[in-house]
């Protein structure tokens, strides 16, 4: 039986194809609605303030803004806006991030016809939701950190350096990248001193590579 309020959903991947597909699993099922749909991370935030969906569904791997800054934007911007991350990639340092981001659940492409309606549920209800790697991931987490007495290993840049980065090695200019993050393009060249310095790098060329070795960029 439909709710009486469905779900309202944003849905961002950088792939038409791909977003036609996951729409079609969503709006097959009672009580949930796609109201907006994005290309890119940055367009996902914009899209999420101007309809205010219950629920975003975010790809990692998008230009601009990958998921995981986006939903560390909407986190910070639009708490009452719950997480999903849609993903190929089976892997742990990226679901980690994504708890940290504030995701409530992690969902891998490969069965997202099989997990994504529950995966939106179980996130309305409020509980978590991952699949079965992620869980053994975190069990193996959990008891390596009891076993070593350490934590999670903190990033070497903070949030603003990692969006600078990856908007840098796409090929923006300082004077671009200060428009779609509204500062200053002072304020861009000192966190990108601050990028070169930190990581030891000497130039556009080498903060590129970084940003491929890392996952912010496809190559």
């Amino acid at each position: 039986m439909p709710e009486a309020h469905p779900t309202r959903i944003l849905l961002a991947d950088d792939h038409a194809l791909v977003r036609r597909g996951v729409r079609l699993i969503l709006e097959g099922e009672p009580g949930l609605t796609v109201v907006a749909e994005a290309g890119d991370g940055a367009e996902a935030v914009e899209a999420a303030r101007a309809h205010r969906p219950d629920l975003a569904i975010l790809d990692i791997a998008m230009p601009r803004l990958t998921g995981l800054q986006a939903a560390r934007e909407l986190a910070r911007s639009r708490p009452e806006t719950r997480i999903l991350i849609l993903t190929m990639y089976d892997n742990e340092q990226y679901f980690f991030e994504a708890l940290a981001a504030g995701a409530s659940g992690y969902v891998l492409k490969s069965v997202a016809d099989r997990d994504l309606v529950e995966a939106c549920r179980a996130t309305m209800r409020g509980e978590p939701f991952l699949y079965p790697g992620a869980v053994n991931a975190l069990i193996r987490n959990y008891l390596g950190r009891l076993r070593e007495g350490e934590d999670i290993p903190e990033r070497p840049i903070t949030s603003r350096e990692e969006e600078i980065l990856k908007l840098v090695a796409e090929g923006h200019s300082s004077q671009q990248i200060a428009e779609l993050l509204v500062i200053s393009v002072k304020t861009v060249e000192r966190h990108r001193a601050n990028l070169l310095q930190k990581l030891g790098l000497k130039d556009r060329l080498e903060l590129t590579r970084y940003a491929i070795r890392v996952g912010l960029i496809e190559p």
